[in-house]
C-alpha cells in the first residue's frame, strides 16, 4: 500500500455511483456536498430518489461493459457500490483501465475515504485502510474530544491577526512568535469559549507596540 492523504476539490468533478442500495445511498450523501453525483441502479432508495434534484439518476436492468465504458467516460470517480461483487469487481477494472480512479467499498481501490472530523476550516481524517472501522470511529471520537468547536474559531483568529501582522510588523520571525505565542495563551482560549471578540481584543495584546 502506498497511499497519500490529500484534500481533493472535486468542485466541477463527476462523481459515478454504481449502486442504489443503502451503500450507494451513503456515498451519494458524502459525495453530492461536493461533487457532481450520477447513480446508475435498477432500483433507489427513497432518500436517492428525493435527491434527484441534486444528483442524477440514471436507472438501468443491465449493464453491459460497452454500457459501463458509456458511463465512465465523463467520470472523475467511479464508485463500484452494487450487491453483485463481480459486477463490481468488472466496474473497478474498466474504470481503472479508462484512467478513473476508483473507490471501492468492498476491497481497497486508488481512494479511501477516511472517517472525517470537521471544525470550521480544520479537517481531521482518520483511516485504519478498511481494517478496523471501529478503531477509526474510536479514534475520532476521542480527538474530537480535544479538538473542540474553539479551534475553529482560533484558525479563524490567526487567519485574520496574521492579516493585520503582514501590514504592521516586517520581520517574519517576529509575526510568526505573535502568533505561536496566540496559540499558547490560555486567556485566549478561555476567552474563545465564551466570545470570539473578546479572544481578539486579548490576542491584540501579544502585537502591543508592533501594531
Amino acid at each position: 500500500m502506498n497511499f497519500l492523504p490529500l484534500m481533493l476539490n472535486l468542485k466541477g468533478k463527476e462523481v459515478i455511483i454504481f449502486g442504489g442500495g443503502e451503500v450507494g445511498e451513503r456515498k451519494t450523501k458524502l459525495f453530492c456536498q461536493h461533487a457532481s453525483v450520477t447513480v446508475v441502479s435498477r432500483e433507489f432508495t427513497p432518500l436517492l430518489n428525493s435527491l434527484k434534484d441534486k444528483i442524477k439518476l440514471v436507472k438501468v436492468k443491465d449493464v453491459s461493459e460497452e454500457e459501463i465504458s458509456r458511463l465512465l467516460k465523463d467520470a472523475f470517480i467511479a464508485i463500484p457500490a452494487t450487491n453483485d461483487a463481480m459486477l463490481n469487481e468488472r466496474i473497478a477494472k474498466l474504470a481503472s483501465q479508462s484512467g478513473k480512479l476508483v473507490n471501492r467499498v468492498d476491497d481497497l481501490g486508488d481512494i479511501i475515504v477516511p472517517s472525517v472530523i470537521e471544525r470550521g476550516d480544520i479537517v481531521i481524517g482518520i483511516s485504519t485502510f478498511g481494517k478496523s472501522p471501529a478503531l477509526s470511529r474510536f479514534i475520532r471520537e476521542r480527538i474530537e474530544e480535544v479538538v473542540t468547536p474553539e479551534y475553529a474559531l482560533m484558525s479563524r483568529l490567526q487567519n485574520e491577526l496574521r492579516d493585520k501582522l503582514k501590514s504592521c510588523v516586517e520581520d517574519q520571525k517576529k509575526r510568526k512568535e505573535i502568533l505561536w505565542n496566540i496559540i499558547n495563551d490560555d486567556e485566549v482560549w478561555a476567552a474563545l469559549r465564551k466570545s470570539y471578540d473578546k479572544a481578539y481584543m486579548i490576542a491584540l495584546k501579544h502585537i502591543g507596540n508592533d501594531g
